[in-house]
């Protein structure tokens, strides 16, 4: 068996059966549409909301010290304004990007993924506390 038989096998399972890693929620998703259906939305609405909203998540978090320090090395809870949302959504991001980090644009990526990771949990939560 070839090393591509390997990974074939472990993501969809057995030849002639639907199963492994990739074919479970395949066949999931096929015989339930319609709580796939809910599940993708919440998780698209949720992660969409916070990107919309990671400025202010992102500012709270800095605000209140969570932080540490911008790329300045000032202390990002001592800033105010654009200041503390830009240096707290760098910070979010790994770092400035003259530093070599994601920047604003990362952090605000990180904080709308964790948004769709939260819908997506509790959309699935729901959907088996129903089942």
């Amino acid at each position: 068996m070839g090393i591509f038989s390997t990974i074939d096998e472990l993501l969809f399972g057995p030849p002639g059966e639907v199963s492994g890693l990739l074919g479970t929620p395949i066949n999931y998703a096929l015989e339930n549409p319609g709580k796939t259906a809910l599940a993708v939305g919440a998780t698209v609405a949720t992660g969409g909301l916070a990107a919309v909203a990671a400025p202010t998540i992102a500012a709270a978090a800095g605000g209140a010290g969570l932080l540490g320090v911008a790329s300045t090395g000032t202390a990002i809870s001592t800033l105010s304004g654009a200041a503390l949302t830009n240096a707290s959504l760098a910070v979010i991001g790994g770092g400035a990007l003259a530093v070599g980090g994601g920047g604003m644009t990362a952090g605000t990526a990180v904080i709308a993924g964790a948004g769709a990771v939260a819908g997506a949990s509790a959309s699935v939560g729901a959907i088996k506390a129903v089942d």
